[in-house]
Order: C-alpha cells, then sequence, then structure tokens
C-alpha cells in the first residue's frame, strides 16, 4: 500500500481559492461555528463508524458548541482541544478514522484559530475519500473525491456566511 497522505487539496483549486475568500469575509464566530457543525455531521461519523464507544470526540464539539454559545470559558474548553488533538494522534493504525479525528480536532481549534477553519476540511477530505474509495487507489482518485468534498464545504459554508459580515476575522494563510 502507498502511503496515504495526512491531508487532501489542491490549495490554488477553485474551490480552495474560493472558500479562502469567503472565508476572509466573516467573522471568528461565524467560521468556528460553522467548522464545528460542519464536522461534527460530516467527519465526525466517519470516526465514530471506526471508534463506537469513544466518545470523547463528540464531548469535545458539545464543549465547543457551550463555548460559542457563550456557556463555557476557553480555559475549561482548552484541555479538551489538546485532548482532541492527543485522539487523532492515537489513531494511527486507522487512517481513515485517524483523518476524521484530524479534521474533528482541527475544526474545534477553530475557535482559537480562524485558519483552522480552512485546514480540518483538509484532514476531512482525506477522511472522505478514503472511506468512499478504501486505502489502495490511485492519488487521482483520492484527489477528485477530495475536490467533491471541498466543493461541498464551500456550499455549506456560503449557506452559513452571514452577508456584509461587521468583524470579519484577521486571516493571514500563511501559504
Amino acid at each position: 500500500m502507498a502511503k496515504l497522505r495526512k491531508m487532501l487539496c489542491n490549495i490554488d483549486s477553485p474551490e480552495c481559492v474560493s472558500l479562502m475568500a469567503l472565508m476572509e469575509t466573516q467573522s471568528k464566530k461565524t467560521l468556528a461555528s460553522w467548522a464545528v457543525e460542519y464536522a461534527k455531521t460530516h467527519y465526525l461519523p466517519i470516526y465514530e463508524a471506526q471508534y463506537s464507544e469513544d466518545l470523547r470526540l463528540r464531548g469535545t464539539v458539545s464543549a465547543c458548541e457551550q463555548h460559542l454559545t457563550g456557556d463555557m470559558p476557553l480555559k475549561n474548553l482548552k484541555p479538551l482541544l489538546r485532548e482532541a488533538a492527543q485522539i487523532a494522534r492515537d489513531a494511527e493504525n486507522h487512517p481513515v478514522a485517524q483523518a476524521a479525528a484530524r479534521a474533528v480536532s482541527t475544526a474545534c481549534s477553530s475557535v482559537q484559530t480562524p485558519t483552522s477553519a480552512l485546514g480540518f476540511l483538509f484532514y476531512g477530505a482525506a477522511a472522505v475519500a478514503y472511506s468512499r474509495a478504501g486505502l489502495e487507489e490511485k492519488p487521482e482518485t483520492y484527489d477528485a473525491l477530495a475536490s467533491a468534498e471541498l466543493q461541498e464545504a464551500l456550499a455549506s459554508l456560503r449557506q452559513s456566511a452571514v452577508p456584509d459580515e461587521p468583524h470579519p476575522a484577521k486571516i493571514n494563510w500563511n501559504c
């Protein structure tokens, strides 16, 4: 088996460029709320299909939702964010679940770092591609599935975007 990539994306693809442009118009809270919800509905089920007894990532997602509504301070959330990152590292023998866990963990970290609202999609694209096509496909197959996933994410963000957001996040993409 060829070594699988941790992330799938082409940073110069039209869907990625469109995602970045739209994200630059949105507030940190809007981006984090969207990222957490998208990861919850699209990537958490992929992780839980492999680790059905492990509810820690679901708990982290719930804590992020509480933080975003003002019901949990960031200092109480930070240990859960660190634990979520460790959960992803611990799933190294299951590439599909690991990619999904990385996606969920990174989406949750978007409550602190707005650029994570893009980064989680690269892990999520890998999770979707590997879960749909298996682990033995050609890179072109994975790239096509990843592109379709980013297009779906873009459509979702467009639905969640706040028109004329008064306080857009300050984003430095570093890519």
